[in-house]
């Protein structure tokens, strides 16, 4: 008697996951995060391993990275790795690179709305249904009142 009451209980409560979990929202939803996911990706590898070095070597070999302020006494190291290691520090390069990492994905996503948008035609309004003849009746009543009617 338990065990059916426990099996029917899984049983209840798997319908009720596989309705949520393959519902077209949630399934699409997740579908999206998993291509989000490697998109940042995508997008990472083309600032740190692309933009970032471009923009050092115009500002004569820069490492946004490496740029942080000790917040500790006993921060002595200039490395951020071993820095951070010795103490608190604010690791203000990393944010700059994270920064254009954000505004380039941005920028990609924006353009891909853009496309998007462009890309769905509006349909044109469906013609207005022919008149009955309840309503072209009442058109002709109408008409013939405004002529008879002076102006």
């Amino acid at each position: 008697m338990a065990t059916e009451v426990a099996t029917e209980t899984v049983r209840k409560e798997w319908n009720e996951f596989k309705s949520f979990a393959f519902k077209g929202n949630a399934f699409d939803l997740a579908v999206g995060v998993i291509v989000g996911a490697a998109f940042s990706r995508i997008v990472d590898g083309i600032v740190n391993l692309l933009i970032m070095p471009i923009i050092g070597a115009l500002t004569g070999g820069l490492n946004f990275d490496s740029y942080f302020l000790p917040l500790s006494g006993n921060v002595t190291s200039t490395v951020l790795g071993e820095a951070q290691n010795q103490g608190a520090v604010l690791a203000y390069g990393a944010f700059i690179t994270v920064v254009i990492n954000f505004l380039l994905v941005a920028f990609v996503l924006f353009q891909l709305v853009k496309i998007s948008n462009r890309m769905k035609k509006a349909e044109p309004a469906p013609p207005p249904a022919a008149p009955t003849k309840s309503e072209e009746l009442l058109a002709e009543i109408r008409d013939a009142l405004k002529a008879k009617t002076p102006a």
